[in-house]
């Protein structure tokens, strides 16, 4: 896997461009990412994690995230669109304040869940723990910054 550029690099190559904030996309991203993290709750509770379903956890965890970094995007007046997207999107977060550990794990996630969707691969129930814990520390952060309008 290569190196992730720098949000201002994807802007200069043109993946992320300049636009008019869309309160109302935001929101409904939100919404739907609201929705996504009740469902994971719900399947780790009630179903449990384990090798057969590892794949399930990591693909929603990273959609919930990723959809939480796109809607803060469309507040901020941003949207990247192309080949890159996803990464560029991921690079966001180093401007958002995140980590270079956070913004490398969730630009891994990124990678592995591609993996899961066009490559047919299969992760185990350590890797998507580790996913699911990921995901219940940056959640709260992702989200209190989309309070901040």
């Amino acid at each position: 896997m290569r190196a992730l550029k720098s949000f201002k690099e994807f802007i200069k190559i043109g993946i992320m461009r300049r636009r008019t904030p869309d309160f109302l996309r935001a929101d409904s991203l939100l919404d739907e990412a609201e929705k996504r993290k009740k469902f994971i709750d719900e399947m780790s509770s009630k179903i449990g994690l384990n090798d057969e379903n590892a794949n399930y956890f990591i693909e929603n965890s990273y959609d919930t995230l990723i959809e939480l970094i796109r809607a803060k995007l469309f507040i901020d007046g941003f949207r990247a669109s192309g080949e890159g997207a996803h990464e560029a999107e991921v690079s966001y977060m180093e401007d958002l304040g995140f980590s270079n550990k956070d913004i490398r794990f969730m630009n891994n996630l990124r990678y592995y869940r591609n993996g899961i969707l066009y490559y047919g691969e299969n992760f185990d129930s350590e890797y998507a723990t580790k996913v699911l814990l990921f995901l219940k520390g940056i959640y709260p952060e992702l989200t209190k910054l989309l309070e901040k309008r």
